[in-house]
């Protein structure tokens, strides 16, 4: 089966109904998703499948329809995303389990509500557990990103 991940078309013999999550760790050794429950519970596995965070531990490869993102495709040309920028600018990670979850889950919001408010960013992240409780500087992250994302005009405007 071809998967295309963070940019680069895979080509991948695994069963259909082998979890996204298995198939990028274990097959094509992308290790920036991580496991944390297995149940689309904690947010650790998230990935961004067309500009959508997706909990990839659940999700047959089978039924991936998009290109998968992951964090170990967010730096470009040597530079971090602004999300990761922010993260560390912010201080957001204590143990970091969880960070490449909650990074994806953010960039996905940024990229479908440029400016969100505080009850966004909570809406946006609720699916992702921070054990160590640096939610006020997740917020603070995710807003500080915003700021510093590059600005898209419309193409009729």
């Amino acid at each position: 089966m071809k998967l295309v991940v963070n940019g680069e078309t895979l080509d991948l013999d695994v069963d259909p109904e082998m979890p996204l999550l298995w198939a990028l760790r274990d097959v094509a050794g992308v290790k920036g998703p991580k496991f944390g429950c297995g149940v689309a519970a904690c947010g650790a596995c998230t990935v961004v499948i067309d500009g959508m965070a997706v909990r990839s531990c659940s999700l047959p490869v089978g039924d991936v329809d998009g290109d998968v993102r992951t964090i170990d495709g967010l730096v470009r040309d040597g530079r971090m995303h602004p999300v990761q920028k922010a993260w560390m600018d912010e201080q957001v990670p204590q143990c970091g389990y969880c960070q490449a979850g909650q990074i994806m889950s953010a960039v996905a919001l940024l990229e479908e509500i440029p400016h969100p408010s505080d009850a966004e960013i909570d809406d946006a992240m609720q699916g992702n557990l921070c054990r160590c409780g640096t939610y006020p500087r997740i917020r603070s992250a995710i807003k500080k990103a915003a700021a510093a994302m590059p600005v898209t005009l419309d193409a009729e405007t």
